[in-house]
């Protein structure tokens, strides 16, 4: 009786345990993060030392968390190579991407991403940074560190948004990108699950889809560049000294390399749990699926998307097809599906409300226009 009772007062002790433990397991990352909110604080209002304390904060938070879209599947089904290898072919890729735009732009590294259709900027360059502003990256390696796959485009870009214009045309154009990604992510894989499973039978694979593979992850980095850097580069000028370009690219080449030799950190198991991800042919299947739709949507328009959603409906469509497909043990597999889909997209979803509650601190037109909106439900 007594043993009952001292287990029944341990699992009630539980949750604080956990977060105990957390925070002993922790300790170095929350320590940044404390010491990143005091220096938040003390540059509000600074221009240019808040400007770079920003810039360094979202050049390795944007990193960290878009790694389990752009690159989450490439670590995963390439574990046995090295990891400067797989950093130097990723970041070479980075580079030319990032020069070119610099050069045919004039200095802009965004493929202007960050202008609207008259050439205004939609995302303002303050001459101060706000305190919302240059915290917003360190509310992205929170939610990362908590291995939750939220949208940085909508962390990021909306506390520079001018008005609610420029976060309702980012999350139209997201939401969108989903629906199609999830579709498309679906008929893929329940009609070729048959062919799939026959021919991917075999754990070994022919060498020739090592090179497919590099090539289509390759491909889809550079076109992740293209409509992502924008989240990075918000928080430098909109035209780029020769110096500010400098710090900017070899700062992000810097931080790819931290990121491949932790091999993706937390984040990375968003990616590893899902069905066989590790097969470089499934792995080259989603990477072929996301660039392709990412390639569409990088030339429809200039309006920056979350591409964290269109991964995650290439994922969910991928997984829900497979455990229709199955004829055994399909129903487990579909309820284990359905939970991390939902997981997902939740995280997803708290990451926007994050990011409107950050975007109506940062700014008072939006934090009014919000308010009158929510007034009118009632």
């Amino acid at each position: 009786m007594a043993k009952n009772k001292k287990f029944n007062r341990t699992k009630r002790n539980r949750p604080y345990l956990n977060v105990l433990d957390f925070m002993v397991q922790e300790k170095t990352f929350l320590a940044i993060v404390i010491v990143g909110l005091v220096l938040a604080g003390i540059l509000t209002g600074y221009g240019q030392a808040g400007m770079w304390l920003g810039f360094f904060f979202a050049a390795y938070a944007t990193v960290a968390n878009d790694s389990i879209q752009s690159l989450g599947t490439f670590i995963e089904s390439n574990k046995n190579k090295k990891w400067w290898v797989l950093w130097l072919f990723v970041g070479v890729i980075f580079l030319a991407v990032v020069t070119f735009s610099w050069v045919y732009f004039d200095g802009d590294v965004t493929y202007q991403r960050l202008l609207d259709s008259d050439g205004n900027s939609k995302y303002p360059h303050p001459e101060t940074f706000g305190f919302f502003q240059i915290i917003a990256p360190l509310v992205l390696l929170i939610l990362t560190r908590m291995r939750m796959p939220v949208s940085t485009t909508f962390l990021i870009l909306s506390v520079f948004s001018a008005d609610t214009s420029g976060i309702t045309s980012v999350v139209w154009k997201s939401w969108s990108g989903y629906i199609m990604a999830f579709i498309l992510s679906f008929l893929v894989w329940y009609l070729s699950y048959n062919t799939i499973k026959k021919y991917f039978k075999s754990r070994k694979t022919h060498n020739a889809w090592t090179a497919i593979q590099w090539i289509v992850s390759g491909t889809l980095w550079g076109v992740w560049v293209m409509q992502d850097g924008a989240n990075i580069a918000v928080y430098l000028p909109r035209t780029q000294s020769l110096t500010e370009f400098i710090i900017f690219a070899t700062t992000i080449f810097a931080g790819l390399g931290l990121l491949f030799y932790l091999r993706g950190d937390k984040i990375q198991e968003v990616v590893s749990e899902k069905a066989r991800i590790s097969d470089i042919r499934a792995a080259t299947l989603i990477d072929a699926t996301y660039v392709i739709l990412l390639i569409y949507k990088l030339f429809i328009s200039t309006v920056p998307m979350s591409t964290t959603w269109v991964f995650l409906g290439v994922i969910g469509g991928r997984e829900i097809a497979i455990s229709l497909a199955r004829t055994k043990k399909g129903r487990k597999h579909r309820k284990k599906a359905g939970k991390m889909i939902f997981r997902d997209f939740s995280s997803a979803m708290i990451g926007l409300f994050v990011s409107i509650a950050l975007a109506a601190g940062a700014n008072p037109e939006i934090r009014s226009a919000i308010g009158e909106t929510v007034s009118g439900w009632f």
